[in-house]
């Protein structure tokens, strides 16, 4: 039903250059096939969030990250739409606010952290500290490397709340990224979405490139390894995206729980 591990493993992140891959590349599927094969895969993810949230065990935390339109929010529509509501919880980081500046870098991060039997999404994460924070003016070059200290720390402890990351990077091309600013200019409906760093970003695509595959070059890891998604075409990237969730749940092995009922038929027959 998902995509085969040589796939997605194909999307592991290269730490000797993270993003020299083709954005476009399509692993010889067409658009037809991989939405079919993507509203298939739903109705399972369903079933296995639900278990997820009957037993309240486990965690899952789904991290976003990507250029502006790679489709962090799509995917969030696309791939967890059709997901129960009451067991998602997901949030959207922009610049920390004046509060959430007099707390450490990581404080936001952790207060949003999935309980158990939640799937958490992260829409951009505590890697923005390491990039847009230096871009912004709200950190120095000096403090990156105990930023990227604390981070790898915070990542560390991630299995002891029983939490389990799965960490992708929407990779497009700046030609496709072109392509969709000019369709947002165009929809009203995407229009409003638009900011004047948008068009910054663009300018500085390779420049903000670079300074993502740094990040993920340093840390991508076994505890917590990045996949980079390709994203220029978006039946593909949600494909992806949901076959690599699919895979971190078979990993939870879960099953309806097993507690017994807290009243038997007989007892709801006394009932008059």
């Amino acid at each position: 039903m998902r995509l085969p591990d040589a796939v997605l493993d194909d999307c592991l992140c290269d730490p000797a250059a993270p993003l020299a891959r083709d954005p476009a590349r399509q692993y010889g599927l067409d658009k037809a096939q991989a939405q079919e094969q993507l509203g298939a895969l739903k109705a399972w993810l369903r079933e296995r969030q639900t278990m997820l949230w009957a037993n309240r065990r486990e965690a899952l935390l789904l991290v976003l990250q990507g250029p502006d339109c790679a489709g962090k929010n799509g995917v969030i529509r696309r791939v967890l739409g059709g997901l129960d509501p009451l067991g998602l919880a997901p949030c959207s980081f922009q610049a920390p606010s004046e509060d959430e500046r007099r707390h450490d870098v990581l404080w936001r991060y952790r207060q949003r952290l999935p309980a158990p039997g939640l799937l958490g999404v992260f829409n951009r994460s505590y890697y923005e500290a390491l990039v847009s924070d230096l871009r912004d003016g709200l950190c120095r070059d000096e403090d990156i490397p105990q930023r990227r200290i604390a981070i790898a720390t915070f990542e560390r402890q991630l299995p002891a709340l029983r939490i389990h990351p799965l960490k992708c990077y929407l990779q497009i091309s700046v030609d496709e990224q072109k392509r969709r600013l000019h369709q947002r200019l165009e929809r009203p409906d995407k229009r409003w979405k638009l900011a004047l760093d948008d068009l910054q970003g663009h300018r500085d695509f390779a420049q903000r490139q670079a300074c993502w595959a740094d990040v993920l070059s340093a840390s991508h890891g076994g505890g917590a390894p990045w996949y980079v998604v390709p994203a220029d075409h978006r039946w593909l990237r949600d494909l992806i995206v949901a076959s690599l969730l699919a895979r971190e749940f078979e990993c939870l092995a879960l099953d309806w729980p097993t507690h017994p009922a807290p009243f038997s038929h007989e007892d709801l027959e006394r009932i008059r």
